[in-house]
């Protein structure tokens, strides 16, 4: 069963999106959500995103928040590939791969990526990876700080470290 973590940074999970842009070029999106209070610490866009670029994000996310014990995140190739295990390996962090065809076994991140899918990318045209970051950047800070999360009672992720700080 996929428990919830009682504590901040203990669990982050990690997905990838694919939506195009108005003429037709696909773009991916590289989603990390902490599971303690569902905030989403980072939302990548761009037509490629190797695993470097993955462990760069998350060196990025780890410098203002600091290092999760545990990644979760299904089987693609940027999660399997040797750089992202020496990386986790080099900063004590261990990866928990889902079995394959299980996504309830990330359904933090599922879920993260269905709200992602209907109130950001399907509520917007893009005509650039420019135009969809910066339509991203402003989403994160409302899906953190603004919208009401269900799954927190009806609080923001914001407010659900507040009331453990």
């Amino acid at each position: 069963p996929l428990a919830v973590p009682d504590v901040l940074n203990h669990t982050w999970s990690m997905d990838f999106m694919h939506d195009q842009l108005n003429d037709g070029r696909t773009f991916r999106c590289f989603n990390v959500i902490d599971d303690f209070n569902r905030e989403a610490l980072a939302m990548e866009i761009d037509f490629s995103l190797p695993a470097e670029r993955v462990i760069r994000t998350l060196d990025q996310i780890i410098e203002w928040r600091g290092r999760p014990s545990v990644l979760r995140c299904d089987n693609g190739p940027e999660f399997q590939s040797a750089a992202l295990h020496q990386w986790a390996s080099k900063h004590g962090i261990r990866i928990e791969f889902i079995q394959p065809g299980n996504p309830q076994q990330n359904a933090y991140i599922e879920r993260y990526n269905r709200t992602v899918r209907y109130d950001l990318l399907a509520a917007n045209g893009f005509e650039s990876i420019e135009d969809s970051q910066s339509k991203a950047t402003p989403w994160l800070w409302i899906y953190n700080n603004i919208r009401p999360n269900m799954s927190l009672g009806g609080i923001t992720p914001r407010q659900k470290i507040a009331l453990v700080a």
